[in-house]
């Protein structure tokens, strides 16, 4: 049996390293970006023509020295086939922490350089690991709230995160009254970067505690023979979006507010706030809003536009205006 030697850490930079990582990326031209703990070249690299390699192509490269750096790497593991990005973990103090990701242009170059570099002696003494990349690109999102449907939090994904593939939407199977998504990545580096994004972010997306995480195998088996769990406006048939139905009698609006306040009690969403503008007025006493309605326990507020009007009978027109974005609220929750 081989035994690895232990991981070599170090709590200085090294400068003549750093000082040759600088000249080797001022002589070759080489770009490195450097984003959420981690330093990136390629992905695509210069003169890439077509589709990202397919999955298979990503290889670990771990117990790496932490004063280690492209110039010595990136060299190392093209001998074996070009590579579409690499990747190195990196400290904030400038060093790296000690593994990094590999991904070639194919599976065969892949393949070759798990044969040839796994306990390859990058330095006397230090033999470092290369194996397959899992190359996860799914996420559970587990504590989202009954009420949130899927176009609604795939909105909100795809303005805090990049390459997300699909979203698809399941009873909790840890949180009464909670629902668990299963988020689609276009790779693992995309997949990642949302974990960090989802996890260490200011997003509020419910009152209640989300946890994400990779999907787990056991739960993604689990969740395969069920269905998606139906939005709340698929279950009553009616879209999500679009033109809002005309605003019923008086008599309707009397118990909307109540309805809305009622549901969002029963569904621990916290309770409703209303921002509301006046866009234009018109003969006969309509008013032309725009309105906005925050609910804690929704991952994006409700709003649109929409007329309404006094219909003076003893209430006031700020009454009969929260009474109408109510009813319009519900009817986008699948409630009216």
């Amino acid at each position: 049996q081989c035994h690895l030697p232990s991981q070599m850490w170090s709590s200085t930079i090294n400068q003549a390293n750093k000082m040759a990582l600088v000249a080797w990326v001022k002589e070759t031209g080489v770009r490195l970006v450097q984003i959420n703990g981690q330093r990136l070249y390629g992905g695509p690299p210069p003169g890439w023509v077509g589709p990202p390699p397919p999955a298979g192509t990503e290889v670990f490269i771990g117990k790496l020295p932490q004063d280690v750096y492209e110039n010595v790497l990136i060299p190392l593991f093209e001998r074996v086939g070009k590579l579409y990005e690499f990747r190195l973990m990196m400290t904030f103090s400038g060093l790296n922490r000690g593994f990094a990701f590999a991904k070639y242009s194919n599976r065969r170059s892949a393949k070759e350089a798990i044969a040839i570099f796994n306990n390859f002696q990058l330095r006397e003494g230090c033999a470092i690991l290369v194996c397959k990349s899992t190359e996860k690109c799914e996420l559970s999102m587990d504590g989202l709230a009954a009420s949130v449907s899927r176009q609604e939090l795939e909105a909100v994904l795809r303005r805090v995160t990049k390459g997300i593939l699909s979203v698809t939407l399941h009873a909790s199977p840890c949180q009464r009254r909670a629902q668990l998504a299963v988020l689609k990545y276009s790779s693992h580096h995309a997949a990642a970067l949302a974990k960090k994004a989802l996890t260490e972010g200011d997003m509020r997306l419910t009152v209640m505690e989300v946890k994400v995480n990779w999907l787990n195998p056991d739960l993604k088996h689990k969740l395969q023979p069920s269905k998606e769990k139906p939005s709340p406006s698929q279950a009553h048939g009616n879209k999500w979006l679009g033109v809002p139905k005309a605003v019923p009698p008086s008599s309707v609006l009397h118990t909307a507010l109540e309805h809305l306040n009622a549901v969002c009690w029963q569904q621990y969403l916290g309770t409703p706030q209303f921002f509301i503008k006046c866009i234009q007025t018109s003969p006969g006493g309509w008013m032309w809003l725009r309105w906005r309605v925050v609910i804690p326990g929704c991952p994006l507020p409700f709003s649109g536009f929409t007329w309404v009007q006094r219909e003076g009978q003893g209430r006031s027109g700020q009454e009969e205006v929260m009474l109408a974005v109510a009813l319009q609220v519900l009817r986008m929750m699948g409630e009216s």
